[in-house]
């Protein structure tokens, strides 16, 4: 059955469109209060929020919300999303928020929710507070002592930026280290900067003054060209891009190079191996990381397990299989010794020690295997299943034979789209090329 709400990641529309409205963010507040309260006490929800302007309007309905029902609020302010996260077991809450589109344009918004153990909820629980949400909920609203009351945490930023700077190994600090460092204008432009230099990095800020529309506005690690500038400007040892809620990050090179998920991934799992903290025997990422990544893996003895695109299915196959690093391409890296999400500064500071301690230019360190040509196209269709038709299945049956055992084709449909997206790789990129034409031609022929 369709969700009318909930996506791949929380609810997240235009705000006052629509889906994302005051009013479904103070119904979402009193379903998902009720369903999570669990016993006789006084039960408690974090809620945390980036930069957008429309973030106000959101936590004020929410906090209405959950009050209502007799939860007790715990305002976090700006703070990154693995923050909430993070804080929500630390201060024992029954539930935790985070206000964000992430990476999209401010005029979007979006509310994600995480269980007492910092983990998203499943779909099975979302499916049940829709249900909630469609029904009147008047009769089951606290009253006189009973209404929660909303409370603003002001230590909440010096708890995260402690916890993330313990991830470092025993004794490593940054000092030495010149680094350009571009919070988007999001969630992490206090948290961020404030780590780095209590670690005794030189830190040179960019993305660090929002306004409410500002967020993901030409910086941040969908725009990676102004970290990239401000470090051969700088001459700075190395660039962090961050995304608007701060669980993606996009590492820069001191040439000014963008180091991309699969490179980053590839760097933590040898360290990690070295020092035997490495579990699962590998790593796990998407279908759409790069040949060249499974490869490198394989020639240490390491497996790359592959998943759905969405860093939650990189979640799920970690928690099944018993790996702790994982992620995408884009740069959500997740690492479940410290994390039960994507964590950009987190990832940020395993690589920064690296660099450290091997004392070599980030262009030598992150550079561990040559990428396979790899090749990505998406096809807007108007109607229908382009992938059932007789022609396109019969060209994607072909492309697979060209490509051979040496090679990997990905055709995956768009879950909020009508778009396709073709993704073909090998050692021959006149080959990847040839193959992704095809694909693409055959589907815009018959859509």
């Amino acid at each position: 059955m369709a969700r009318k709400y909930f996506g791949t990641d929380g609810i997240r529309g235009l705000a006052n469109g629509e889906k994302l409205t005051p009013e479904l963010a103070l119904k979402v507040g009193m379903a998902t209060g009720l369903a999570f309260q669990r016993g006789n006490y006084r039960h408690r929800v974090v809620i945390g929020k980036d930069t957008r302007r429309s973030g106000y309007m959101l936590e004020s309905a929410l906090t209405a919300g959950f009050t209502a029902v007799g939860m007790d609020v715990f305002l976090l302010g700006p703070m990154p999303t693995p923050a909430v996260a993070m804080l929500t077991r630390s201060l024992r809450a029954d539930l935790g928020v985070m206000i964000s589109a992430s990476h999209n344009p401010f005029d979007d918004n979006g509310i994600k929710l995480f269980r007492p153990d910092g983990y998203k909820l499943s779909d099975s629980v979302e499916a049940d507070i829709e249900k909630l949400v469609g029904t009147d909920l008047s009769n089951r609203l606290a009253q006189g002592r009973q209404i929660g009351r909303a409370y603003r945490d002001e230590e909440a930023r010096t708890r995260y930026i402690e916890y993330a700077k313990r991830t470092l190994p025993r004794n490593a600090d940054l000092a030495g280290l010149r680094v350009v460092l571009d919070c988007a204008n999001g969630a992490a432009y206090k948290v961020a900067p404030l780590a780095l230099w209590e670690l005794g990095a030189e830190v040179f800020t960019i993305g660090v003054e929002p306004d409410g529309f500002n967020i993901n506005d030409k910086v941040g690690s969908t725009a990676p060209d102004a970290v990239a500038a401000k470090v051969r400007e700088l001459r700075a040892d190395v660039g962090i891009a961050l995304d608007g809620d701060a669980d993606r990050v996009i590492i820069v090179d001191e040439k000014g190079n963008v180091v991309d998920g699969d490179q980053f991934m590839a760097v933590i799992a040898q360290s990690w191996m070295k020092r035997g903290q490495l579990l699962g025997g590998g790593i796990v990422a998407t279908v759409m990381s790069n040949l060249g990544l499974e490869r490198y893996l394989t020639s240490m003895g390491l497996n790359l397990e592959r998943t759905q695109v969405g860093d939650r299915y990189v979640l799920e196959a970690m928690r099944a299989k018993g790996f702790n690093v994982g992620g995408e391409q884009s740069g959500h890296i997740i690492l479940s010794d410290f994390t039960t999400t994507g964590d950009g500064l987190v990832a940020a500071l395993q690589l920064l020690a690296v660099l450290k301690e091997e004392d070599r230019p980030v262009s030598e360190i992150c550079r561990r295997f040559e990428k396979v040509p790899q090749l990505l196209q998406s096809v807007r269709y108007k109607q229908g299943k382009p992938l059932d038709h007789k022609l396109v299945v019969q060209v994607i049956a072909e492309g697979r034979a060209r490509l051979g055992d040496g090679g990997r084709l990905v055709i995956r449909e768009s879950g909020t789209e009508p778009v396709i997206r073709v993704m073909a790789e090998s050692d021959d990129a006149a080959l990847v090329s040839s193959v992704v034409s095809d694909i693409t031609k055959a589907i815009r022929d018959v859509a």
